[in-house]
């Protein structure tokens, strides 16, 4: 590696002029500083940044904790904290607390995993990050970031409910009401819902966004149509008879894999996913494009997560962005992804057709009792008020400020649809 020293030798110049100049200090002359600037590019110098930290007292990482690298949202939110750092000439230092791949999702409502968190942003500390991002693997309200860390610091993928720490979370309540709207414009009425765990925010929000459309559609709510799923395939698969002995003519999953499982469930009834009955998605999982026909989901908006997480924590630290009175909630939107597996049933006699298919069928009666508390805690849930919102600038992206979600109304654990 090239040093100054040997560019000065190589000039006839002092260390010291070769110093200044690199660092657009000094008063060099102009042919000096071109035979420097030349000499400098010619034997491909590259300043030591430890070394310059190390005399500035300033560094250009941003250090980023993530829950566990393996759970298939955090990836995404990583490239977007890596595209807008590298755009603003930052880099990252990575840590993967590797808790699912430990514990699955037993940790997620535990603070034993604290003390663990709390002694990694010492190590970043120590290594004089600009600023921290921790980016949580499924989201809820988290009180593990100190609220006095001593560099901006930003949850992305969750709700810190502190005033100062922002967070930047998926707006889960525009992508249901995106994906139900869709199925209600092809005509359908009775629509099944399997859900995601009680308690999840994601189910909780989705839910709300779901209601919100029936509502402004005027179609009426049906507790009978929602049961709850656990977010695997096999609860998909399990939920499907119980919905089609509804007269449901369209499916939807709260994410991509339960609607594999009522893909699954389908076949072997002969029923044709998207000419039978349509089902949806979400998550838009790389798989969802492979079903056949290829699923109709909610995208997240993932990198865009990571990348407005990055654009929060430079803004504080360049003075760009001041926290106030209330907690600083960015609320990134989905996209809705259309594809095959919902039919257009406008104007048919769709719903007989698909109780004469299950009747010819000969269903099995397990799992078709009604649940007696689901319709009361549903009918309860129909009535949350969304977070109030307040649109900001955000570059191409649609990027909503919104007050932080109570935990009356977003914690499943007090609303439970069981």
């Amino acid at each position: 590696m090239t040093t100054i020293k040997e560019i000065a030798k190589a000039c006839g110049v002092s260390v010291a002029t070769v110093s200044y100049i690199l660092n657009g200090k000094g008063k060099a002359s102009a042919k000096t500083t071109e035979l420097v600037l030349k000499t400098a590019k010619e034997m491909h110098y590259t300043p030591n940044a430890a070394a310059r930290q190390l005399k500035t007292k300033k560094t250009k990482n941003i250090g980023v904790i993530v829950e566990d690298m393996t759970i298939f949202s955090i990836p995404d939110v990583v490239d977007g904290i890596t595209d807008y750092c590298e755009r603003m000439d930052y880099q990252i230092l990575l840590i993967n607390l590797r808790l699912f791949k430990k514990y699955n999702d037993t940790y997620y409502y535990e603070d034993w995993y604290y003390d663990k968190l709390r002694e990694n942003i010492r190590k970043l500390l120590n290594m004089q990050v600009a600023g921290i991002i921790y980016v949580a693997a499924h989201e809820r309200i988290l009180k593990c970031l100190p609220e006095d860390i001593p560099v901006p610091t930003v949850m992305a993928y969750g709700y810190t409910q502190s005033k100062k720490i922002p967070s930047v979370v998926v707006d889960d309540v525009s992508g249901a009401f995106s994906v139900m709207e869709n199925l209600i414009q092809h005509g359908h009425r009775r629509i099944g819902v399997i859900t995601g765990k009680p308690d999840s925010l994601h189910a909780q929000a989705r839910l709300m966004g779901l209601q919100k459309a029936l509502y402004q559609y005027h179609v009426p709510f049906l507790p009978q149509l929602v049961v709850n799923g656990d977010w695997e395939r096999a609860s998909g698969y399990a939920h499907t008879d119980e919905l089609l002995r509804e007269n449901v003519t369209a499916i939807f999953c709260m994410n991509d894999l339960m609607a594999g499982g009522v893909y699954d469930r389908l076949d072997e009834l002969h029923i044709k996913a998207g000419t039978d009955i349509s089902v949806a998605g979400y998550d838009d999982r790389m798989l969802s494009s492979y079903y056949k026909p290829p699923l109709t989901t909610v995208r997240l908006p993932l990198h865009d997560i990571g990348y407005k997480a990055s654009e929060v924590v430079l803004g504080m630290l360049n003075g760009e962005i001041e926290l106030e009175n209330e907690p600083l909630v960015c609320s990134v939107p989905c996209n809705l992804v259309e594809r095959a597996s919902v039919a257009d049933i406008r104007g048919t006699a769709s719903e007989n057709e698909v109780q004469d298919k299950l009747i010819g069928n000969e269903l099995p009666v397990h799992g078709n009792e009604r649940d007696p508390e689901l319709e009361d805690q549903a009918v309860s849930a129909a009535g949350a008020e969304p977070a109030q919102k307040e649109i900001l600038h955000g570059g191409d992206m649609e990027v909503v400020q919104e007050k932080i979600p109570t935990e009356e109304n977003l914690k499943m654990q007090e609303t439970k649809l069981e």
